[in-house]
């Protein structure tokens, strides 16, 4: 499964990518998500908020439809960032 079969544009994969080359871009989002749990990120209003921020620290808005998207594929990947193999997955799907 990867990200487009949830509908996300690779447009928007390719600007966050561009944009998440810039150190302090770069830094904003890894303080973002410092401290991020897998329990977290299988809680619908908590990867909300979290997509809402990143969204803010990157300037991409996103309509409400594929933030819903978003949100959904997260869950459904059930990803654990203390798993070096999920991380290991997520690289490869946003290569």
């Amino acid at each position: 499964m990867n990200y487009q079969s949830y509908g996300i544009p690779r447009e928007l994969v390719e600007r966050v990518k561009l944009k998440l080359r810039d150190p302090d871009t770069k830094e904003r989002v890894k303080r973002i998500l410092d401290g991020v749990t897998k329990a977290d990120l299988q809680d619908r209003v908590k990867v909300k908020a979290l997509l809402s921020r990143l969204t803010k620290a990157l300037h991409e808005p996103v309509s409400d439809a594929l933030a819903n998207q978003i949100v959904q594929m997260v869950i459904d990947l059930k990803i654990d960032p203390n798993n070096t193999f999920h991380l290991i997955k997520l690289w490869g799907m946003f290569r």
